[in-house]
């Protein structure tokens, strides 16, 4: 394996061996420059934003890196249709966001505090707190490797699911390059959708708040439970996670244990809490294995304590998923990407 720059330095959680050859592509040009040097080469190529949901081995990767960095945001508003912001991939996200509750800019609010790219945002189809980015986003760009053209997809043809998305389901075919959301122009949020937020700002679910209430709400119940990268914080070891490990099981309502959260679906299926089924399984926060451990804060969260590996952290997340379907039936679904690695 190469000798080459480690990824932990790119990753969230601080893990991760070296790459063959490391790429950082601060624009447009140079970013599609490296995809197709790759691609005509037949070299094996990882498409890095963030790296705040991603999980790589402790070998590295074995191919190029091409880390997004690139920059932009054009904008324009107007009073009635609102505002249509387009921008660039490598643009950090909470930056986006922050720049929109300034601008009186309203539906992304609630995604306050989450790390990583706006390039990342449409392939998770990223969510919390009652909003999603499936709700605001217009259009996608995208470079299409098998094609080997540029393609733009309306948000109809983004196949936004649950935390998921065309992207995610075809993951080596596109690279997104931007991302176009229209956001109404307004003083107070979108309706409260989710009831603990509603809790901490006051208000009724399905009534609004000020942008910068929402804001400065969600940035503190994130960072409560050591979901938000505070700069001022770097060595808080709960932060130095993948965020959410395992997303939240949507199952048949007879398999959702007594006492579990349950929010039903449009398929009439039910959405139950990872977090609680984790913890009614035996695993507390902070629960430990290696140099790796459940957050302090949140048990959704797997954490790297410093000293920790990925060959830990999957060993964390297999004892977990495998003590909760031992105990409820249920099958935890990781979010994260894993690069090099996997989940037995």
């Amino acid at each position: 394996m190469s000798d080459g720059p480690a990824l932990a330095e790119l990753t969230t959680l601080r893990l991760g061996g070296p790459a063959d050859r490391l790429v950082e592509a601060t624009t447009e040009e140079e970013l599609l420059a490296a995809v197709r040097r790759a691609d005509e080469s037949g070299t094996s190529l990882l498409v890095l934003g963030g790296g705040s949901n991603v999980v790589v081995a402790d070998e590295g990767f074995h191919g190029d890196v091409v880390h997004v960095a690139t920059r932009g945001i054009e904008v324009e508003a107007d009073a009635c249709s609102g505002a249509t912001v387009t921008v660039a991939a490598g643009e950090p996200w909470d930056d986006v966001v922050a720049s929109a509750v300034e601008r009186g800019w309203c539906g992304i609010e609630a995604l306050s505090g989450i790390p990583g790219s706006t390039g990342a945002t449409p392939v998770q189809n990223v969510g919390a707190y009652g909003q999603e980015v499936a709700q605001t986003v217009a259009r996608v760009r995208t470079w299409d490797r098998r094609d080997r053209a540029v393609r733009t997809y309306s948000a109809a043809e983004c196949g936004f699911g649950y935390r998921t998305s065309r992207f995610k389901e075809d993951p080596q075919r596109h690279v997104v390059l931007t991302v176009t959301f229209q956001l109404a122009l307004a003083d107070l949020g979108a309706p409260v959708g989710y009831a603990e937020l509603a809790r901490s700002l006051g208000v009724e679910t399905g009534q609004r708040a000020p942008l910068a209430d929402v804001r400065r709400a969600v940035l503190a119940l994130r960072q409560g439970k050591g979901m938000w990268i505070d700069p001022e914080q770097p060595d808080d070891h709960d932060t130095w996670s993948a965020g959410s490990f395992f997303t939240n099981p949507v199952v048949d309502p007879a398999l959702v244990p007594q006492g579990a959260p349950a929010w039903p679906q449009p398929d009439g299926r039910v959405k139950t809490s990872a977090a609680w089924l984790i913890e009614h399984a035996g695993f507390a926060k902070g629960y430990a294995l290696g140099g790796v451990a459940l957050s302090g804060r949140h048990t959704l969260a797997l954490t790297n304590r410093g000293s920790g590996t990925t060959r830990d952290l999957l060993a964390l997340a297999t004892r977990i998923r495998d003590g909760v379907e031992l105990e409820h039936g249920i099958r935890l679904v990781n979010e994260p990407v894993l690069v090099g690695c996997s989940l037995p």
